[in-house]
């Protein structure tokens, strides 16, 4: 059954019923204070969507008739609610605006389909009249991948998959699935472990985000060192375009040309809509095997990911926090509570030969309870070399049962004038110092520099989140305190610089998030002329109009 989109905040994270923790606690606020050099952190609530008036929409009745005419009358909805849900994604870019009521550009209807069939008499009538449509999934992006922009149209509207979200087929002798596009994570894996398998596929947003998206933006969840990216479970797919359908074979490999899956994984809803697909699946492991580590430093538990992914290690994740994360992090969760534990801890670590600056890292090891528990000592004993002391499966388990409800805080923070976001790349084990070093600096340059008051400051903090054996990926979180006046400037000073940070030094402008809007300016220096020339030349062939997704992915 399809996701009731009234229980989800519209100008937030998740459930709008679920309970803030956070906001309440006075001590947080003094103590984040603190962190970020300000005097006192003011209330700066969101403006409720009853207050805001909206532009009208733009759609003729002629053109909402017809679109009724293909979905039905209670699948072409132009409620304010569906209006301003649909506008933006979930980037803090997208909440800044969504927050103070900056919906100066809405879709002017968004429509339900529940078929390729519906999907493709959609496309095929708004390339007829001219509408602009934005393919919607979950609305998780945090790249700008959703934003109702109009580009050369008058018109636009939102083409929402979520009513397309059925488990159509699992095979258990070739363990593959084929499902709707719009089923969202949990929905997904309800119905693959209720047949003994499981996709594996766990990126922080996956209560709220759809299969569809995650091929559409090349996802990669939290164990994809077992279960791998999208572009590695995805086996065949439906891709709808205004030209037809295309459909991807779901053979188990092709040498007959470059494929159609390998083309739209990573197009972002540029080339068409994924209406189906086919993925790989992984039988429900006997054993998950969860432990944490903690580091001299990060370059000890870089060298020791390292060295693990190319000695074959059979990790399904290794996750390593910086210095600042680990103490942030630490601190954090000792707010409110008796310093002896944290006290008694830094002793021990002290004992063991460990700083009072550690990085923290969590693994896990998942298959086979044979095999789990054989990589969980190899990991170990190659973690030791590099001065690990192992602290057990706790703080690991404890992560894993929390681990989304960290995006709440977000909005805990916005409420309080503290603007948080993240920023992610990949780059090889030879450059990745480098990445990470100017990568900080520049964020906590630009976050000085546009800080609402003299002495203000930043907090930045950094984990490599997925390893390869010849690099890795790493995620910046950055906290500091917003500058009221001009909160949305601030953003791109400090996105530019941290972005310009990482292509100049030989990263990737995204590992996992995608390009959407955001990362925009920088495609021409990641693809090249000739990258960006195919790019424009697939899209002319799947959609000759430039009426999907305007303005993501390939610059004009």
């Amino acid at each position: 059954m399809a996701v009731d989109r009234t229980k989800i905040r519209w100008n937030g994270w998740g459930w709008a019923a679920h309970k803030d923790d956070v906001g309440p606690r006075e001590i947080v606020w003094t103590w984040l204070a603190g962190e970020l050099g300000m005097p006192a952190l003011l209330a700066t609530p969101p403006r409720p969507l009853d207050e805001l008036t909206l532009p009208p929409t733009k759609l003729f009745p002629e053109d909402h008739a017809a679109l009724a005419a293909i979905v039905g009358a209670d699948s072409v909805r132009c409620s304010p609610y569906e209006r301003a849900f649909h506008a933006l994604g979930r980037s803090y870019h997208d909440l800044l605006r969504l927050r103070a009521g900056a919906l100066e550009s809405l879709p002017d209807a968004v429509v339900y389909p529940r078929s390729t069939d519906e999907v493709l008499a959609l496309l095929a009538y708004c390339k007829a009249h001219r509408i602009g449509v934005i393919p919607f999934g979950g609305g998780t992006s945090v790249v700008g991948g959703v934003s109702a922009e109009y580009g050369n149209f008058d018109t636009i509207i939102t083409i929402d998959l979520s009513s397309m979200d059925r488990l159509l087929d699992v095979d258990s002798i070739s363990r593959t699935a084929t499902a709707e596009a719009g089923i969202y994570g949990p929905a997904l894996e309800r119905g693959l472990n209720a047949k003994g398998f499981t996709l594996g596929h766990l990126p922080q947003s996956f209560e709220f985000s759809t299969l569809g998206g995650w091929i559409c933006h090349r996802g990669a969840g939290q164990m994809s060192l077992r279960y791998g990216r999208a572009e590695d479970w995805l086996v065949g797919l439906k891709l709808a375009t205004t030209e037809g359908l295309a459909a991807a074979s779901d053979a188990p490999a092709s040498a007959a040309g470059p494929q159609l899956k390998d083309i739209v994984a990573g197009s972002e809803g540029s080339f068409g809509i994924v209406t189906e697909a086919t993925v790989r699946l992984m039988p429900l492991p006997e054993a998950s095997l969860y432990r944490s580590y903690m580091f001299r430093d990060f370059g000890a538990g870089s060298a020791t990911i390292r060295a693990a992914m190319q000695d074959d290690v059979a990790a399904s994740m290794i996750r390593l926090s910086d210095v600042e994360e680990t103490r942030f992090l630490r601190t954090y969760a000792s707010i409110g509570h008796a310093g002896s534990v944290q006290r008694f801890g830094d002793l021990y670590l002290k004992v063991r030969g460990i700083s009072r600056e550690p990085c923290l890292m969590i693994a896990a090891f998942e298959g086979r309870r044979m095999r789990a528990r054989s990589a969980l000592h190899h990991f170990s004993r190659i973690a030791a070399q590099y001065g690990a002391v192992s602290l057990g499966p706790r703080i690991a388990e404890r992560w894993r049962q929390t681990r989304f409800q960290a995006p709440y805080l977000r909005d805990a923070m916005m409420d309080r004038g503290v603007g948080v976001d993240t920023i992610e790349t990949a780059a090889s084990w030879m450059r990745l110092e480098t990445v990470y070093a100017n990568t900080r600096a520049a964020l906590e340059n630009a976050i000085r520099e546009t800080a609402p008051r003299e002495g203000a400051r930043g907090v930045v903090m950094c984990h490599i989140s997925h390893s390869y054996s010849d690099g890795a990926s790493l995620y910046f979180t950055y906290v500091f305190p917003r500058a009221l006046e001009g909160d949305i400037a601030q953003w791109k000073t400090i996105k530019k610089a941290a972005t310009q940070a990482i292509v100049d030094n030989g990263g990737t402008v995204s590992h996992h998030h995608g390009v959407g809007e955001d990362h925009l300016p920088w495609m021409m220096q990641e693809k090249g002329p000739l990258g960006i020339a195919a790019l424009r030349a697939i899209k002319k062939a799947f959609d000759p109009d430039g009426i999907l997704n305007p303005g993501k992915l390939i610059p004009p």
